[in-house]
């Protein structure tokens, strides 16, 4: 797979011996969808045509423009609880929903990050808005550094969490685990509750699953020449256990300039956070320490 679907959903298999992880991440899972919103002002809502597809959206505060994109299986409410309210206190959040995903309908196309990303660059055409930084979770990770490669004139900078750019980026239990999983897995779930409430073909569930994981299991991400030659500012944040291989972060980060000795030289305009005793799950859950980061990030200048 060469994105990391949600990393709860993999220990969620069910076989022999996993019995005890399947429930502790069905906690987990549970605690993140019932965790209450804040109260906050009513978003603008609306379905941008792009690319086949009407793509849902939502619009909240103002400010300079942020683009939040979901992981894989997942939606607005089930990703972003709290973080909206965080974010559209100083900026405008524009969060959608992916293809496939929550209230937009699938299409033919393959839900690849690629043609996510270029959804991503339509919307903000429809919506008139020139450039956005972008922040993406897991899936939406992918999906946002597509967006600054694709269509750099698009994107100010990019906040990617617990993502890879190739399927080698995660450990090799996700590897090896993650593609077998089948609708069954998620039964009783709230990720299946979610799309049964949310989609416009709540009875396609099964169909939706093989869709998201057909096209995560064979697709190539892209080239690492290609996220070195971006100039986008990106910020990586990962989990010490979040299933995304140590070596595959340091990667990504010298990529983009890292590993200087900022003392001596230059810093580059990329970042990098490993938050400790933090899961791909939990580090959604650390939304108190990741936004001021985010925040600090975003705002500052070159």
């Amino acid at each position: 797979m060469t994105r990391p679907i949600h990393k709860s959903i993999a220990c969620g298999r069910r076989q022999k011996g996993r019995r005890s992880a399947v429930g502790k991440t069905a906690f987990l899972l549970m605690t993140l969808v019932a965790a209450e919103a804040p109260a906050q002002q009513k978003p603008t809502t609306g379905y941008a045509p792009v690319n086949g597809i009407k793509m849902y959206y939502e619009v909240h505060g103002s400010g300079a423009p942020v683009v939040l994109l979901h992981g894989a299986f997942m939606t607005i409410t089930n990703n972003w609880t709290g973080w909206i309210g965080e974010l559209s206190k100083t900026r405008k959040v524009i969060a959608v929903e992916m293809q496939g995903h929550g209230r937009t309908a699938d299409g033919p196309r393959e839900i690849s990050s690629a043609n996510l990303a270029d959804d991503v660059a339509a919307l903000l055409s429809y919506l008139k808005i020139p450039r956005a930084d972008v922040i993406g979770y897991s899936m939406g990770g992918a999906v946002a550094m597509q967006c600054a490669i694709r269509h750099p004139d698009k994107v100010g900078k990019a906040v990617i969490i617990s993502s890879t750019f190739r399927r080698n980026g995660m450990v090799a239990e996700a590897v090896e685990h993650i593609p077998k999983l089948t609708a069954d897995d998620f039964k009783g779930s709230p990720i299946e509750a979610e799309y049964k409430k949310l989609s416009p073909t709540p009875d396609d569930f099964p169909k939706f699953v093989q869709r998201v994981l057909a096209t995560a299991s064979t697709e190539n991400e892209f080239e690492a020449e290609m996220l070195k030659a971006n100039t986008t500012p990106m910020f990586f944040i990962h989990g010490d256990a979040d299933g995304v291989r140590l070596e595959h972060v340091a990667e990504m980060f010298r990529l983009k300039g890292g590993e200087v000795h900022g003392d001596m030289k230059p810093r580059s305009a990329s970042r990098l956070a490993i938050l400790p005793d933090t899961t791909h799950v939990t580090l959604m859950q650390r939304m108190s320490i990741i936004v001021p980061m985010v925040n600090d990030f975003l705002d500052a200048k070159p």
